[in-house]
């Protein structure tokens, strides 16, 4: 019997679990696969697994197992989510938390709390990177950045813009959303441009503090909301001169705010809510 407990950060759904509740799993990403199906499992984004940590960095640890059972270096949403879990079971009450992931130290603050469950944070997640090898991408020379390079699909080509902030993002800069993104998502998703595999992000510029998304996220496919997704999302368009660095990001579940700020680090201002909480 593994407990667990639920919270979405605008839509983007994430189990959390304590890595002692996991002890005699042995293969976490297949029991993710099981336990992520939305028809014969509990159904999330994915599996934030969370252990207090005896380190001078950083409080917690936490991994995050997508829905195909592939380990992400970073999710901005699950994350928090993970965070939110902290403090609404009692195993955190500071201001900050300092949480340990595969890509580095991640600083969250609380914001504020709307009554049980309900909670906004304010988080540094590091820097950006901008370079192909980094993303990585796949490129005949080496790329100091990777903006509007094009890529070949099946039936066409086009430009994406690239960033590491965690996990790899592509962005692909468009004038709306009234064509088949889902399919050119799946498809650039696992293209051999991305040897790692890639988050697509379809980017519409609204205005210089305004940017809207549509997102095909890599292990999960169409996701409602991505801290990861929106934080690469608003460093590529102000990278290309496009908008300010502070910048709100829209998508279908909601709004998250994100800075690029002069010392390159990067800020998500973003909510974490609880569901409900269960036994698998």
């Amino acid at each position: 019997m593994i407990n667990f407990s639920k919270f979405h950060g605008f839509g983007n759904d994430y189990v959390v679990i304590e890595a002692s509740q996991l002890a005699n799993v042995s293969d976490v990403g297949e029991f993710t696969k099981s336990f992520c199906n939305r028809h014969t499992g509990v159904g999330s984004d994915g599996i934030a697994i969370l252990e207090k940590i005896d380190d001078p960095a950083a409080d917690f640890s936490c991994r995050i197992i997508n829905p195909d059972g592939s380990e992400a270096g970073f999710s901005g949403n699950g994350t928090r989510c993970a965070v939110a879990y902290a403090y609404f079971k009692g195993l955190w009450s500071e201001p900050n938390l300092r949480l340990k992931m595969r890509t580095g130290i991640k600083n969250y603050r609380l914001v504020s709390s709307e009554g049980a469950g309900h909670y906004l944070f304010d988080a540094e997640i590091g820097k950006p990177k901008l370079a192909s090898e980094e993303i990585p991408f796949a490129s005949e020379d080496r790329l100091h950045s990777v903006i509007d390079q094009p890529v070949a699909l099946a039936n066409h080509s086009l430009q994406v813009s690239c960033v590491n902030v965690g996990n790899p993002v592509a962005c692909v800069f468009v004038q709306n959303f009234d064509f088949d993104w889902r399919s050119i998502g799946r498809e650039l998703e696992t293209h051999s441009a991305f040897p790692d595999r890639a988050n697509i992000v379809f980017v519409k510029v609204v205005d210089r503090e305004n940017i809207e998304l549509r997102i095909w996220e890599r292990g999960a496919g169409e996701t409602a909301a991505s801290g990861t997704c929106s934080s690469g999302a608003a460093v590529l368009t102000a990278f290309r001169g496009e908008s300010g660095r502070r910048v709100n990001v829209h998508s279908e579940g909601g709004t998250t705010v994100v800075t690029w700020r002069d010392d390159d680090e990067m800020m998500i201002l973003g909510r974490a809510d609880f569901i409900f909480s269960g036994t698998f």
